[in-house]
């Protein structure tokens, strides 16, 4: 089926292109979002005529998304279930849920406007993309916990679901030094047996000078 695109549908084309769609497509998600028109004579014509209305229009939503993404990208949404020892979750997190807990905090959006292949199954951060307008994409953070200290804990340490642990670094090796005391006594060592054997030679040299003495 071919339809006019009233706004940009990533992967598909921008506001004004004529493009082919499979029919469900069409007739489920396109034509009652209002993102397109069937492409007839009768909505290309008026197309034409609306097409500067309609790319203002588009510009004013794509400006709102943009001041709303500034606040939005990078929050945290704290969202606490429980779940058994494997980290696995009784039941799941879903799109709604993601845009109801955003919307409390003060950050309305729609649970279509959010990009989630399928539901979150298990504990940890999990990063979202929130699609606010065809033209504007953020990202936000789901941290999935059992209590609030551990979503803090998970927040602190940052590790997304999927990323690996950094390695542990290895303590360097601890060199042992010789106290100083040791070192010193081993430096004066020589010095006292050489003076050991100077007063070994000074002996030897006065009983010399005693015999000479006596001759």
């Amino acid at each position: 089926m071919n339809v006019i695109l009233l706004e940009r549908i990533a992967k598909l084309g921008n506001l004004g292109d004529v493009v082919n769609v499979k029919p469900g497509y069409a007739r489920n998600y396109l034509l009652p979002q209002r993102k397109a028109l069937r492409a007839t004579d009768a909505n290309k014509a008026y197309f034409e005529r609306e097409k500067a209305a309609l790319e203002a229009a588009n510009e004013a939503k794509r400006s709102e998304a943009g001041e709303v993404s500034t606040a939005l990208d990078g929050q945290f949404f704290v969202l606490i279930r429980q779940a058994g020892e494997s980290g696995q979750l009784y039941g799941s997190v879903t799109a709604r849920d993601i845009a109801t807990i955003a919307t409390e905090k003060g950050y309305p959006i729609t649970k279509q406007q959010v990009v989630i292949d399928r539901p979150i199954k298990e504990l940890g951060l999990h990063d979202i993309e929130v699609r606010l307008h065809p033209e504007v994409t953020v990202t936000v953070t789901a941290n999935v916990a059992l209590t609030q200290d551990e979503a803090e804990t998970q927040a602190v340490r940052g590790l997304r679901v999927g990323d690996e642990p950094p390695e542990e670094v290895a303590a360097p090796a601890r060199v042992v030094a010789a106290p100083v005391e040791d070192v010193e006594e081993t430096a004066e060592a020589p010095a006292e047996a050489e003076d050991a054997s100077s007063g070994d030679e000074a002996g030897d040299n006065s009983a010399g000078d005693e015999t000479k003495a006596d001759a």
